[in-house]
């Protein structure tokens, strides 16, 4: 297992901020990537934080994503928004048309935007939490590479597709859903392949639709195609509930990608540069639109106080709801500093020094 190092966050957003300026985005652009790619490690899901920062840079050096693009508005009318991101910073433009999203809602009650041709975007609950924090349900999704195998396949047709939705309650409980639609992401295989460990069964198929522990080879073959993937949530075949998983991939590609006129299913490819182009979905919905928020948070509070009150499982110590782990993790972030393993603190120093940035020193 490798070590542990702790950052103080607002030193490692100076850091990833200063990168991305180097690279050439707007001090904004910069600033918000960097607050949402930390704000996944404050989390504590190194999945989607700053160990994919050389991806940017690899992608902004070979012009595959870019600063201070302006998007192409699609359609617009006052409760929705199409785009086309034309190639912009994912992280950014989706803060940007989430807010966008967030002020239409104001005026009619929901609202909702699509976005095709974007980039990486982080986490999907950052953008569902900017809508919950204004008194609103908050809905993002997103498509991705084609990584997933559908139930009974053995070729990667869908992405990870994950969905978010959060909705507030009272004093910053937040019940926030922020799930991939398959067993789990690469990100997380990724980080199995980092740390030299062996999958768990359940995650992943090789090229031939059985079981794979290897991380390694799992990654090459899906880059280049070769069949294998990751399975559905509920897992292989229908036993456990996989065709489920399977059919809310499926979901996010017809949100994202059909509704934005985008790429969709084995067509969204990633390169050994950078990830692909993929499609977006934001939505935001008042609270006041079903009934007065404050007794509606005030319902929350409670149900979510049953679900952390309710007998425990023989052997077990908590039962969280969705978004707790994450939000408790990045408390204790902000008092001992985000988590990072040495070998993305080595790729980080990397990076740094190509940019004549000094990577911050340890809490």
């Amino acid at each position: 297992m490798s070590q542990e190092i702790r950052i103080e966050r607002k030193s490692l957003e100076r850091f990833v901020t200063d990168v991305f300026m180097k690279l050439g985005l707007s001090r904004e652009e910069a600033s918000d990537s960097a607050e949402i790619l930390v704000a996944a490690d404050a989390r504590g899901i190194a999945s989607h934080g700053v160990a994919r920062l050389w991806r940017y840079e690899n992608g902004i050096r070979k012009g595959i994503m870019s600063g201070s693009v302006i998007p192409t508005v699609l359609r617009e009318t006052p409760i929705s928004l199409v785009l086309d991101a034309n190639g912009a910073m994912g992280m950014y433009l989706s803060k940007q048309t989430m807010g966008k999203v967030i002020e239409k809602a104001k005026t009619t009650g929901a609202a909702f935007a699509s976005i095709r041709n974007s980039n990486h975007y982080g986490i999907a609950g950052y953008y569902s939490e900017m809508a919950a924090r204004n008194d609103m349900v908050g809905i993002c999704m997103t498509n991705t590479a084609a990584l997933g195998v559908p139930t009974f396949g053995r070729m990667a047709m869908f992405g990870t597709n994950p969905i978010a939705v959060s909705v507030p309650g009272h004093n910053e409980h937040l019940f926030t859903l922020d799930m991939s639609t398959t067993a789990v992401t690469r990100g997380k295989i990724e980080v199995y392949e980092r740390e030299g460990k062996t999958l768990p069964d359940g995650w992943a198929v090789d090229t031939k639709g059985l079981v794979t522990g290897n991380a390694g080879q799992l990654l090459e073959d899906m880059l280049y195609q070769r069949g294998g993937g990751l399975i559905p949530l509920g897992g292989a075949g229908e036993i456990f509930g996989g065709h489920k998983g399977y059919g809310l991939a499926v979901m996010v590609d017809i949100m994202t990608a059909i509704t934005s006129g985008g790429v969709f299913g084995k067509s969204v490819m990633d390169s050994a540069a950078t990830s692909a182009r993929v499609c977006h979905f934001f939505g935001a919905i008042r609270l006041d639109v079903f009934r007065d928020p404050e007794e509606l948070k005030t319902d929350m509070d409670r149900l979510l106080n049953e679900l952390n009150n309710t007998e425990l499982a023989e052997g077990s110590q908590r039962v969280y709801y969705a978004g707790q782990k994450e939000h408790e993790a990045e408390k204790l972030s902000a008092r001992i500093g985000v988590p990072l393993s040495q070998k993305v603190v080595d790729q980080l120093r990397s990076i740094g020094e190509r940019a004549h940035i000094e990577f911050p020193k340890a809490m």
